[in-house]
């Protein structure tokens, strides 16, 4: 179980990677004096995931929506007593997130970390399903479930989705619907835990005041020894295309809210992260405040400050969206359509990309000094097949050529979809 180092060339920062005897691969980050310690244990398990087969199985299983997320509510129950109780009592916070392509169990603290992190060790690895706590666990979710229908926020994300993505699970709610929750069960849980939760699909990534050696000490007492299960993951077939170009609900909001996003070409590994860090800055040169388009939508009052934009990826999907208030949205994307083309055709500056790249570098590097961004960066490395440095490696490499050409290649205007939440009349 040798440690192997990784390091910025950039920066010099470092990390310790480990392939645990267990299977786990494990991240670690020591930073002294810091007083803080944040831990992620998290499996590539996310809603998407509802295809799936081992090297046992002949036949390929296919599971409910939302099922990657109801698993992630029953961990943090046992047989003894509720694991938020167990963290209270050493004063850690901790908390569990399901997302489109992962599942976390996370913990942060200023002292006890030792015993904190053979606390999340054993919990994640110890299942307890019932009819009855099952049972329970499907009227709290059916309540969740129509809280994030009644979300203007959520429902303008998916109603987007569902018209940019034809086939792939990534248009449905992470929750499930109460239709596809209904369906759940104990036996699937099992088989899903048993299926994904093994430690050669996991990560455990740590970073704060802590030591190398006892943390590998803790993980060598609690994790369990398991075999590789051969784990495959299929999607369904995704067309280039979208569904449908606009989609309008009527909701009771204070202001009219759109997203608009871009079908792009999904990716994997590092490929996948030069495109993300050119999406990045593409998005910077449109929604940046000192830029044209934004001071004239502004100015004009098409737009306000909380116009922004963000890139969606994971597995078999990749996306640009836009997001904001605005009282003519359709303004707003002929206007992104029409910078993009602008900035095609006329080159992006010199100076705009310098400013924006060395905004997007120094936040990044400002990250390496931030215990949970450092976890975080080790653990999205793992689930994304890169290494934790490898960003800021690709973008101090990026060019103009390099956004100009994913714009080129990506922000087509046949694979645009504007959603719209419109506020009553």
């Amino acid at each position: 179980m040798a440690k192997e180092i990784l390091t910025s060339q950039h920066t010099g920062d470092s990390c310790i990677r480990v392939k645990h005897s267990s299977g786990l691969t494990v991240y670690i980050c020591e930073m002294p004096g810091f007083s803080g310690v944040d831990a992620l244990f998290g499996t590539k398990y996310g809603s998407v995931n509802t295809m799936f087969r081992t090297a046992a199985d002949s036949e390929y299983t296919v599971v409910p929506e939302g099922i990657a997320h109801f698993l992630e509510h029953k961990l943090f129950e046992n047989e003894e007593c509720g694991v938020f109780e167990l963290f209270a009592r050493t004063g850690a916070m901790c908390n569990a997130f399901t997302s489109f392509d992962k599942t976390c169990y996370l913990f942060s603290c200023s002292k006890n970390y030792e015993e904190n992190l053979e606390i999340l060790l054993d919990f994640v690895q110890k299942p307890f399903f019932t009819k009855e706590n099952v049972d329970k666990e499907m009227g709290i979710i059916g309540q969740e479930i129509q809280m994030t229908n009644d979300s203007p926020e959520w429902r303008v994300f998916f109603n987007m989705m569902e018209n940019m993505y034809r086939s792939h699970p990534v248009k449905t709610d992470i929750t499930g619907t109460l239709e596809s929750i209904s369906r759940i069960d104990a036996p699937l849980l099992y088989k899903c835990y048993d299926t994904f939760y093994n430690l050669n699909n996991m990560v455990l990534s740590i970073a704060g005041n802590i030591n190398a050696d006892k943390v590998l000490e803790i993980c060598d007492k609690c994790l369990k020894s398991c075999s590789d299960n051969g784990l495959e993951t299929v999607f369904p077939e995704e067309p280039k295309d979208i569904v449908s170009p606009e989609v309008y609900e009527i909701m009771p909001v204070g202001a009219s809210i759109f997203n608009i996003g871009y079908k792009c070409a999904p990716g994997d590994g590092i490929e996948r992260l030069k495109r993300t860090s050119a999406a990045c800055l593409a998005l910077s040169l449109i929604t940046d405040p000192a830029m044209p388009m934004y001071e004239r939508l502004l100015k004009e009052g098409v737009i306000n400050s909380t116009f922004c934009g963000e890139v969606f990826y994971g597995n078999g999907y990749f996306s640009l969206i836009f997001s904001g208030e605005s009282d003519n949205p359709k303004l707003v994307r002929d206007s992104i359509n029409a910078e993009a083309e602008r900035l095609i055709s006329e080159g992006i500056s010199e100076k705009d990309f310098q400013r924006i790249k060395k905004s997007a570098y120094g936040m990044m590097i400002r990250e390496l000094n931030n215990v949970e961004a450092v976890s975080n960066l080790m653990l999205n490395a793992y689930m994304d097949n890169v290494g934790p440095y490898d960003a800021i490696d690709v973008l101090y490499g990026l060019t103009r050529g390099d956004v100009t050409e994913f714009m080129q290649n990506e922000m087509n205007t046949d694979r645009c979809v504007l959603s719209v939440i419109e506020k009553e009349a």
